[in-house]
């Protein structure tokens, strides 16, 4: 056992400290970016943010919602052969801003390679909750083997030598988070975790010196923890929590007590294990949360409250374009860092 002193820090440990800048309006802030990837040696160009590989968020209508403002979509990797084919055929502009989702084991490659065979998008998300898994690295390495041109993230880890072990194995883009999800309960359960904002910072520092790059997932509550995931050095941000409760999200809206909502859960919580493998094997515990979130209408309105805090934090800072970014950031240690006299009134956030 040791310990280890140094401070580690959470979106709301800090602020970003404001600088002079010469930009005259939001609108003259360009938050695409253009990326070439380490193994694919593919190129991509958009607006790095994505939706979350979970069956409630990574839909098909989320996607097509999305890549009209050039953002991506990590289907979940319940979608049928059929669902894929039929959106294949009748949305060919989503190839270029989707992510065919799958796990590590058998069944999941399988399914994979078929979905592949039928449809030739360029990105894959390999999932799993705990990426140092020795069998979570074959599983990559084995995908790599068998798609060399494709884009694969991978994940989650939150530290530097992991990124570095599934970037050498494969990954192009390593998946940053563990315990930082709004419906994810593996802090509570395993006591096993690490502050998102540092987490990003070291993995992104890690990645950055192999020509890799990262994906901050979990954690963001706000706009402006998008804008620090960004900041600390992120390249992509997935969201799930605040894209959770919209139109394009799976599940039916239900009224209760006057409110409408829609269901959302973790994919490791009872009811993700229920539907999908027929309960919760006796040798693990339920990893998730279930919660029943406010109906928020179209996920529109969501993306640009999101995209319009990213140019907002952009101005104040002097970046003319986000890749500028994280180098034009100076962290602020707080102890708080909102007026909360009125927060029980409002309904934006994910608490």
């Amino acid at each position: 056992m040791r310990i280890e002193e140094d401070l580690k820090l959470d979106f709301k440990d800090v602020l970003i400290r404001p600088k002079r800048s010469t930009l005259r309006s939001r609108s003259d802030v360009d938050l695409s970016r253009e990326y070439k990837f380490l193994h694919s040696k593919l190129k991509w160009n958009g607006i790095p943010i994505i939706a979350s590989n979970m069956d409630h968020t990574g839909t098909f209508a989320m996607a097509k919602i999305l890549a009209e403002h050039q953002l991506l979509t990590a289907v979940n990797k319940f979608a049928t052969t059929k669902q894929w084919q039929d959106i294949a055929a009748n949305y060919p502009s989503l190839q270029n801003y989707v992510f065919v989702t799958a796990g590590s084991s058998d069944a999941d490659f399988k399914n994979l390679c078929a979905v592949l065979e039928l449809v030739d998008y360029s990105m894959i998300c390999l999932d799993i909750a705990n990426g140092y898994s020795q069998h979570f690295v074959d599983a990559l390495k084995r995908v790599r083997a068998t798609f060399p041109d494709k884009i694969i993230m991978a994940g989650n880890v939150v530290t530097g030598e992991m990124t570095e072990e599934l970037l050498l194995s494969g990954a192009d883009i390593v998946k940053v988070g563990i315990g930082p999800g709004s419906v994810c309960v593996t802090r509570k359960k395993t006591g096993v975790g690490y502050p998102q904002l540092s987490a990003i910072i070291e993995c992104a520092d890690a990645a950055h010196g192999l020509h890799g790059h990262v994906c901050a997932d979990g954690g963001c509550t706000v706009p402006g923890d998008v804008v620090k995931a960004f900041a600390a050095g992120a390249d992509f941000v997935m969201l799930g929590g605040m894209f959770a409760g919209h139109d394009e999200c799976a599940g039916e809206i239900f009224v209760e007590n006057g409110k409408s909502y829609k269901r959302f859960y973790g994919m490791s919580s009872t009811e993700a294990m229920n539907k999908y493998v027929g309960g919760m094997a006796d040798y693990r515990s339920s990893e998730g949360r279930s919660v029943n979130v406010p109906y928020r209408g179209a996920v529109e309105d969501m993306v640009l409250d999101v995209l319009g805090g990213l140019r907002s934090a952009c101005t104040y800072v002097g970046a003319k374009k986000l890749k500028e970014l994280s180098k034009c950031t100076t962290f602020v240690r707080v102890t708080q860092q909102l007026n909360e006299i009125y927060m029980h009134q409002e309904t934006g956030d994910i608490r």
